[in-house]
């Protein structure tokens, strides 16, 4: 009874202090310093909160089975020390039958739960939105980026991040000069991720979120963004020399935004779109060499 009673209060001023640390913790610690979170903001899409819960909420799980397996090791390592006096071997034993069955269940229940809550998440994040607001096609290539933004039919073309002695980021690179992804904000988005030439990873990184673009195959991404703002975008399978300089620009933005960017494509003769004949594997199945036929009118000029 005693030994309970001083558990008992040991464990209140234990969860007390645990309880003030976590009050304390700002909006980056409390979605385990991941990017994209800011006090008092919404999560830059749709998808980000479900992200970091299922992040963090991982590590909850992981932090209370190693504290739980530290401490087991050290108390095991101080109660059956060898004391002085002692000799020869501890009783040894073969098994301990509810010991094997403990740890043996308990971790399968541990997997198969991350795999449950990993299915739910990734099943949600993957699903396609039958009916788009905006539906825009991406082409990786070394080392830049394509944009077509299919409904509107117009595209821009992008070329690979330019190196400077120094600018306002200090990392060497022209962010004025990147490709740029601009989407309103509070609509459904499919990107329909495409490679010219080998794999690449589309990801944007306050999105939580990366896809592989493979040659030949298209895959597909559906987002919403849900707060305006410009975010990185990057690259993030290693594609050849220049790959840490394929970088590009996100900016989400207003509907009213959005639609005054595209009338200003239209404006500059970037009508139509920059396809598959613009792909630098041409033998692979139904490609053929492209002849311009199909090529935008600004490009054939």
């Amino acid at each position: 009874m005693r030994t309970r009673r001083r558990l008992r209060w040991a464990a209140v001023p234990l969860a007390a202090t645990v309880a003030v640390v976590l009050a304390g913790c700002t909006q980056a610690q409390l979605h385990g310093f991941l990017p994209g979170f800011q006090e008092d903001q919404e999560p830059v899409t749709n998808h980000t909160q479900r992200v970091s819960d299922l992040w963090v909420g991982s590590w909850v799980v992981l932090l209370a089975v190693g504290v739980i397996t530290w401490g087991l090791i050290l108390a095991a390592a101080i109660v059956y020390r060898r004391r002085r006096g002692q000799t020869g071997l501890p009783v040894q034993l073969r098994y301990n039958m509810p010991i094997e069955i403990f740890y043996t269940v308990v971790p399968l229940i541990l997997v198969l739960g991350f795999f449950a809550f990993t299915a739910r998440d990734q099943a949600a994040i993957e699903a396609r939105d039958p009916n788009p607001d905006v539906t825009i096609e991406a082409y990786g290539k070394q080392w830049a980026w394509d944009f077509n933004y299919l409904d509107e039919d117009v595209y821009t073309q992008g070329v690979q991040g330019e190196e400077e002695a120094r600018d306002r980021s200090g990392d060497g690179v022209d962010y004025d000069k990147l490709p740029v992804l601009v989407l309103p904000v509070n609509k459904s988005i499919e990107i329909q991720l495409k490679s010219r030439d080998v794999i690449h990873s589309f990801w944007v990184i306050d999105f939580l979120y990366k896809k592989d673009m493979i040659p030949g195959k298209t895959n597909y991404m559906t987002v919403t963004p849900t707060r305006e703002g410009t975010y990185q975008g990057k690259c993030a399978e290693l594609c050849g020399d220049y790959h840490a300089q394929m970088l590009f620009t996100v900016k989400v933005v207003s509907e009213d935004e959005y639609e005054a960017y595209i009338e200003s494509l239209r404006d500059q003769g970037f009508e139509g779109r920059v396809g598959d004949e613009f792909n630098r594997n041409l033998n692979e199945p139904g490609n053929t060499a492209p002849d311009g036929s199909d090529a935008p009118a600004s490009l054939v000029e």
